[in-house]
C-alpha cells in the first residue's frame, strides 16, 4: 500500500499534464515514439529567462530524436512583456504564457518548469536584474531544478560572458546555470534542497550558440570551432510525418500572445553547442560517455530486456499485445529501491499502458467549480477498448468518497463501467488560482510559501482520483483529475478545469479611476456568488479624505455565477490625492475581499484567477483641450478607457475606415502601441494621415518596435526607431525644450510629472530624425548616455505630428497623475 502512496503522490508532484486539457488519445505511431522514449534514460535541461526564449528546435531534438526526458527552464513567467491576444498584462500575462509554454512543451515532447523570479520588464545589465530578482533566491530555484530533474546535459540559451550586451535577465539566466553548475554537488550549499532531492554533478554544461552571436555569419565562418558540438537537428520522423523543423515551428507558435506564428522547416540544419563545463563529448554527442540504458539503475537490466523485446515485436495493429510484458515490466520496476529513475519510468510505463489498451478513464464533474466543502457530485467512467485483461478494484481520492461497495470488477473490450461519488464528501478547501499569485510578491520575486510547489507550472492534481486497477495480474494505479466538460452546440466537447472558488468575489470594472474635478462619480460594484442563495452586505473601503456612501450595500443573489451590481458615490478632497477602493462582501461572520478574472482564449485552457479585490483612485489637476479623439488599436492597450477616465470621448476607428472624410470629426488621433508591427492596413494609410495633420489635426504614434513594420513610412518626415530604451522608472528626465506647448498648455508638466512611474519610461526611442522634429525630453538609464527620442514633436501644415516611445499603455493603467497630465497635452497641441 506504501508504494501505491508513493506512486501517487509523485504523480501529483512530477506531472506537468494541463488540468482539464481535453485527454490526448494517441496513435500506434504515437505509442511507439512513447515506447522508444521509455528505453533512453538520459536527461537534459534547457535554461533561459522567458517563455520564447527557448530553441523549439533543440529542445524537440533531444525530446524526439535523441528521446531524452527534455526539460525548460523558464526562470520568469514572461509577466513583464507585451500581449498580442488582449488586454491582459503583468500578473495576468503571466497565466498566459505559462500556458502558452505548456501548450509548446506538449508539441515539442519537452516539460516545463520556472523559477519565482518575476519579469519586471526589461533589464539592461545583469546587476540591476539580480539585485530587483534576489539573487540568492532565484540561484536557490536553478539549484533546486537542477537537484530534482537531475539532468545530466545543460544547455544554456545565453552567453553569460556578455554582461550589458543583451537583456539583463538573459545574461542574468546563464550566470546562473554556470554558477549551479558547480554548488548542486554541494551539500553545504542550499542544504534544504540537497536534504529533498540529493546532490548531482550533470555531466557537462554547454551554451546553445549560433551565428548571431559572433555578430555575422561570415565571422562564425572564421571562427574557432574546437569547441563547438554540432548536431544534425532537421531529420524526419516517418511516425509522426513532420520533420523536426516543423514540430519546432507548431511548438513556437503556441506563443500567440508574442506573437510568435512560426512557418516548418525541412531538410538538413545544425544547432552548434559550445562546450563550457565538464566532460567534453566526442562525435557531436551530447550523451557522450553517459550510460542510457537500463542498466544505469540497479536492477534495471531484467527490465530493460523485457522493453527491448517489447520495442522490436510492437504490433502497430495491436498494441494491447505488448500490455503483459509492459506490465511485467512495471512490476520489476516497483520492485527497485525508491529512486529518481524509478519515479520517471514508473509514470512513463503507466501510461504506455493505458494508451496499449486503449483505456480511458475520466473523472467529470457536474458544475464546473464550487465552494470550499461544496456540495459536487462526480462520476467516473472507466473503458477498455481492448482485450488486455484489466479489472477497476475501487477508486479513491483524497477529497472526495465513492461508495465501497464497488469489488473487482472487469472491465472488457468497449464495456464502458460508470460509477458517481458518494453525495455530501467533497472536503477540499484550497480555492483554484495561480498559486504563485496566492500571497503578495515584490517587483522581482513571487512569493510561494509551499516549498512542495516552487518551480511547478502549475498546481497538477489538486482533485486527483486514483483509480486502483489490476493489469494482467499486476496491480496498477492510474490517476485521473477532475474536470468538469459541456457541448458546445459549435466546437464540441469542451473542457475546462473543476475548481474550487469562494463563495464571494466582488470587483470593480475600472481599475483606476481618475478624478480630473471635484465632481463625484458614481462607483459600480459588481458582487458574484460562487454558490446558490446568499445574502450579505458590501462595504468599500478608502482612503482619507475621500467620501464614499452609502455605507455599505445589501445584495441577494439566488444561482451561482449570478451577479448584482450596487453603486456606491465617491467624492474626491479638493487637492491632488491617490490611494484605493476595496470592496468588501460580508456573509455572516465571514467576509471576502478577492476578485475573480477569467481567461478565455481558444489557445490556451480556461482560466479562473484570483486577485485582490481593489481599484485605484486618483484626484488629478488636470486640464485638457479638444474632446473627440480617434483611436487606432494596435497590439492591445487600455489608453482609451483611460482617456474615457478623464473626460475625453474616444471612438475606436476601424483601420478600414481610415480616410480624410472619417478622420476630419476627430480633435486628435492616437495609433496604439505597435499598431505599424500588427496592422497591416497602415501600409496604406500614411498618406491619409499627413493629409489630417496637414489640415491641422493632431496624430500621436505611440511606440512600435523597429522590425516587422508593415512600412517604413510612418511620419511625414525621416524617422529611424532604434532599440534605445529606458529601463528605469526612476531615472532623471531633462526637459529639453522647458517653453514648448506640449509641456505647458494647458497643464504645466515639471520634474514631479515623472514620479510614480511603473516598470519603466519607456522603449523603441527613434535614434535619428528629421530637423523638423523637436526633441522634448532626455533620459537615460545609470552608466549610459542620454537619450532625446522618447518624445519628438513636428509641425507638419496647420497640424502636430508626435512620435512617442514613453510607455503611456503602461503607465494610464496604473494611474500615475504626471502621465495623464502629459498624455492631456500632448492631445491638447494647437487647439
Amino acid at each position: 500500500m506504501r508504494n501505491i502512496y508513493i506512486l501517487l503522490l509523485s504523480s501529483i508532484l512530477s506531472i506537468t499534464t494541463l488540468q482539464a486539457q481535453q485527454p490526448k488519445k494517441p496513435t500506434a505511431s504515437e505509442v511507439y515514439a512513447q515506447l522508444e522514449k521509455l528505453n533512453f534514460l538520459g536527461t537534459a535541461l534547457y535554461i533561459a529567462a522567458h517563455p520564447d526564449d527557448e530553441n523549439t528546435r533543440l529542445i524537440s531534438y533531444l525530446a524526439n530524436d535523441v528521446k531524452a526526458n527534455t526539460t525548460y527552464l523558464s526562470l520568469t513567467r514572461g509577466d513583464g512583456g507585451q500581449n498580442l491576444v488582449g488586454p491582459e498584462i503583468r500578473e495576468l500575462l503571466g497565466v498566459i504564457r505559462t500556458q502558452e509554454l505548456l501548450a509548446a512543451r506538449r508539441t515539442d515532447g519537452g516539460q516545463q518548469v520556472f523559477t519565482r523570479a518575476n519579469d519586471f520588464g526589461y533589464s539592461k545589465h545583469p546587476d540591476e536584474t539580480l539585485a530587483i530578482w534576489n539573487k540568492k533566491e532565484v540561484l536557490s530555484d536553478v539549484v533546486r531544478a537542477i537537484r530534482k530533474i537531475k539532468p545530466d546535459v545543460i544547455v544554456n540559451r545565453f552567453d553569460h560572458r556578455s554582461p550589458g550586451s543583451t537583456h539583463g535577465h538573459h545574461t542574468s539566466s546563464a550566470m546562473l546555470s554556470v554558477e549551479a553548475f558547480d554548488m548542486v554537488n554541494d551539500p553545504t550549499q542550499y542544504p534544504e534542497t540537497a536534504k529533498e532531492f540529493g546532490t548531482w554533478k550533470p555531466k557537462r554544461l554547454l551554451f546553445n550558440t549560433s551565428w548571431w552571436f559572433y555578430g555575422s555569419k561570415e565571422k562564425f565562418e572564421k571562427a574557432d570551432k574546437s569547441k563547438l558540438v554540432t548536431v544534425e537537428t532537421g531529420n524526419y520522423y516517418p511516425t509522426v510525418g513532420l520533420s523536426n523543423g516543423e514540430i519546432a515551428s507548431l511548438s513556437r507558435s503556441m506563443h500567440k500572445s508574442q506573437g510568435f506564428g512560426s512557418t516548418g522547416s525541412r531538410g538538413t540544419e545544425n544547432e552548434y553547442l559550445e562546450f563550457l563545463k565538464g566532460d567534453f563529448p566526442k562525435n557531436n554527442d551530447l550523451f557522450d560517455g553517459i550510460n542510457t540504458t537500463w542498466t544505469r539503475i540497479e536492477g534495471g537490466a531484467p527490465i530493460g530486456a523485457i522493453l527491448t523485446e517489447v520495442q522490436n515485436n510492437f504490433d502497430f495493429k495491436n498494441p494491447a499485445a505488448s500490455v503483459p510484458q509492459l506490465a511485467k515490466a512495471y512490476s520489476l520496476l516497483q520492485n527497485l529501491p525508491e529512486g529518481y529513475w524509478k519515479d520517471i519510468k514508473l509514470k512513463e510505463i503507466t501510461q504506455l499502458i493505458s494508451d496499449c489498451s486503449g483505456l480511458y478513464l475520466e473523472a467529470v464533474a457536474n458544475e464546473q467549480s464550487t465552494t470550499p466543502k461544496g456540495n459536487v457530485t462526480v462520476t467516473i467512467e472507466a473503458i477498455n477498448r481492448s482485450n488486455a485483461a484489466i479489472s477497476l478494484n475501487s477508486v479513491t481520492s483524497p477529497i472526495i468518497q465513492f461508495p465501497s461497495q464497488l469489488r473487482a470488477t472487469d472491465l472488457t473490450n468497449n464495456k464502458s463501467v460508470t460509477l458517481e461519488s458518494t453525495e455530501g464528501t467533497f472536503t477540499a478547501t484550497n480555492y483554484s488560482a495561480p498559486y504563485w499569485l496566492n500571497e503578495k510578491g515584490t517587483l522581482g520575486m513571487y512569493k510561494v510559501a509551499d516549498a512542495s510547489l516552487i518551480g511547478l507550472p502549475e498546481q497538477t492534481y489538486q482533485f486527483p482520483v486514483s483509480f486502483n486497477l489490476t493489469v494482467e495480474g499486476v496491480e496498477i494505479p492510474m490517476v485521473r483529475n477532475i474536470v468538469y466538460k459541456f457541448n458546445d452546440p459549435v466546437k464540441g466537447e469542451v473542457f475546462r478545469p473543476f475548481q474550487v472558488l469562494p463563495e464571494a468575489t466582488a470587483s470593480i470594472p475600472e481599475k483606476v479611476l481618475i478624478f480630473a474635478t471635484n465632481d463625484a462619480k458614481q462607483i459600480p460594484v459588481k458582487v458574484r456568488a460562487g454558490r446558490a442563495n446568499i445574502t450579505g452586505t458590501v462595504t468599500l473601503q478608502h482612503p482619507k479624505g475621500w467620501i464614499v456612501s452609502p455605507a455599505q450595500h445589501t445584495f441577494s443573489l439566488a444561482r451561482m455565477g449570478e451577479e448584482q451590481t450596487v453603486f456606491f458615490t465617491v467624492t474626491p478632497p479638493k487637492d491632488q490625492s491617490e490611494g484605493e477602493l476595496k470592496p468588501l462582501v460580508h456573509l455572516g461572520d465571514a467576509f471576502y475581499n478577492k476578485e475573480l478574472v477569467t481567461i478565455d482564449y481558444d489557445h490556451i485552457p480556461f482560466q479562473s484567477v484570483l486577485l485582490p479585490s481593489e481599484a485605484k483612485i486618483v484626484r488629478i489637476n488636470i486640464q485638457k483641450k479638444g474632446e473627440h479623439i480617434g483611436y487606432i488599436n494596435g497590439a492591445g492597450d487600455a489608453i482609451p478607457e483611460s482617456l474615457k477616465q478623464i473626460g475625453y470621448k474616444v471612438t475606436t476607428i476601424d483601420p478600414s475606415e481610415i480616410t480624410e472624410e472619417n478622420l476630419k470629426q476627430f480633435d486628435a488621433i492616437v495609433v496604439g502601441i505597435r499598431a505599424y508591427n500588427t496592422v497591416p492596413e497602415l501600409a496604406f494609410t500614411q498618406n491619409t494621415f499627413n493629409t489630417y495633420v496637414e489640415n491641422g489635426g493632431t496624430l500621436l504614434l505611440q511606440y512600435n518596435t523597429n522590425r516587422r513594420l508593415v512600412t517604413d513610412a510612418i511620419a511625414p518626415y525621416p524617422l529611424e526607431l532604434s532599440r534605445d530604451r529606458v529601463t528605469d522608472e526612476f531615472s532623471e528626465v531633462k526637459l529639453l525644450e522647458p517653453k514648448h506647448a506640449v509641456l505647458n498648455t494647458p497643464n504645466k508638466i515639471t520634474q514631479k510629472d515623472f514620479e510614480g512611474w511603473v516598470q519603466e519610461r519607456g522603449l523603441y526611442f527613434p535614434n535619428e530624425w528629421d530637423k523638423a522634429f523637436t526633441p522634448i525630453l532626455g533620459m537615460h538609464d545609470k552608466d549610459y548616455p542620454q537619450t532625446k527620442g522618447s518624445l519628438l514633436v513636428a509641425n507638419y501644415g496647420k497640424g502636430h505630428y508626435i512620435y512617442t516611445g514613453l510607455s503611456f499603455f503602461r503607465e494610464l493603467p496604473a494611474g500615475v497623475p504626471g502621465a495623464y497630465r502629459l498624455f492631456a497635452n500632448l492631445l491638447s497641441l494647437g487647439k
